[in-house]
């Protein structure tokens, strides 16, 4: 059989782009298991913020700050990025990470405590996304990319007590984020990398320009995420940014796709799974231990799948909400959580569409002509 000349396409117009993410092969590929860059570095990253947190969540709820607890956890998240960069590297990338972290609690707390309107918070809470994002990308941070940032930053949205609050917020993260350095750095043997074993992905720096239109993109779909969930009266409008951001970081946009569809998923699945486990008002200790748990599980599986680790992820971010609540925040989170979830991911795949660049909607033109091809080629 004779294959037609395909010849060099042109990029896809906006319309047909966003019709070519949505055919069902672009479906069919999501649920595609990959392989991981190394199964043990993930599995060490997980154990390490694991390990950070089954030390620091147990302090700090027989302390005399348990209001703390939710953001000892975050300080633990720390530990998972730098996984793959070398190790005099990954030290600093930590450091790096901690002192982002510590910044997202302290500013959003000091907002929430001078009373601003919500919506100027909100707003703000937008441009963190996409400052985090660039932090991330310009850093060389690597996965879990400004999620964590900015799950932080939202987190501190609750308003404190007093100044008080703000610092001892701010310390209990910073102080747990230096405590899974440190972890780090004493099990870094663990992660040397065998010269025989296949190469670690190395993330390339895209150009300044390129960095700043992608940090833009983010503002603006965050933020039409942020106040499309404010509008429905969502509690957490922070995890509507969250599904975008997780889509629109994507390298390529039929990589968008994949993740908008995994995130939604996945999720769903998850956010039952916490529901279920909540109904049973499960004891501080077992929410701390169902933390830490999930925290290994998630980093073990997300590398093969993105939504079969949000089916680890979503459970562990809610009971982390449910402990930093001290059981105030109950099952009912869980319906939330797939709402914004749904929404802040199809927001993310149209601005994705809608911004998108003609060298990105070339290169879908490119995939859809290899695809064509090959149906041809076939007998």
């Amino acid at each position: 059989m004779t294959v037609p000349d395909l010849g060099a396409p042109t990029p896809m117009g906006r319309i047909a782009a966003l019709t070519q993410v949505l055919r069902p092969h672009q479906v069919r590929a999501s649920l595609v298991l990959g392989k991981q860059p190394s199964l043990r570095i993930s599995a060490l990253a997980g154990l390490q913020a694991a390990a950070a947190g089954a030390v620091a969540l147990p302090i700090f709820y027989v302390s005399p700050w348990p209001q703390l607890i939710g953001f000892a956890a975050l300080g633990a998240m720390v530990a998972l990025f730098g996984r793959f960069s070398a190790a005099n590297r990954r030290g600093r990338i930590l450091l790096w990470c901690a002192l982002c972290q510590s910044l997202a609690v302290f500013v959003m707390s000091a907002v929430a405590w001078t009373g601003m309107a919500l919506p100027a918070q909100l707003a703000l809470l937008s441009l963190g996304c996409g400052v985090f994002f660039f932090a991330v990308v310009s850093g060389g941070f690597g996965p879990p990319g400004a999620l964590i940032f900015t799950f932080a930053a939202g987190a501190a949205m609750a308003p404190p007590d007093g100044f008080h609050e703000v610092l001892g917020r701010t310390a209990a993260t910073g102080a747990v984020a230096i405590l899974a350095w440190g972890i780090c750095a004493a099990s870094e043997a663990l992660r040397r990398h065998s010269p025989e074993a296949p190469a670690l992905p190395v993330d390339q720096l895209r150009p300044l320009g390129h960095r700043l239109i992608a940090a833009l993109r983010i503002v603006v779909g965050a933020g039409i995420a942020i106040f499309a969930s404010h509008a429905l009266g969502v509690a957490h409008p922070v995890w509507a940014a969250m599904g975008t951001i997780a889509v629109m970081q994507g390298a390529y946009l039929h990589i968008n796709m994949h993740r908008a569809l995994q995130r939604m998923v996945g999720t769903v699945v998850g956010a039952a799974f916490a529901w279920v486990f909540l109904q049973f008002s499960p004891s501080p200790w077992a929410v701390m231990a169902g933390v830490v748990v999930l925290q290994f599980v998630a980093e073990v599986i997300i590398g093969t799948n993105y939504g079969l680790g949000q089916i680890a992820v979503t459970p562990m971010a809610l009971l982390m909400v449910h402990l930093a609540s001290l059981g105030a925040a109950g099952p009912e989170m869980a319906a939330e959580r797939v709402i914004d979830t749904l929404l802040g991911a199809a927001v993310g795949i149209v601005i994705a569409i809608v911004f998108s660049t003609l060298d990105e909607r070339h290169y879908l033109a490119l995939q859809a002509a290899e695809r064509q091809k090959r149906r041809a080629q076939r007998p």
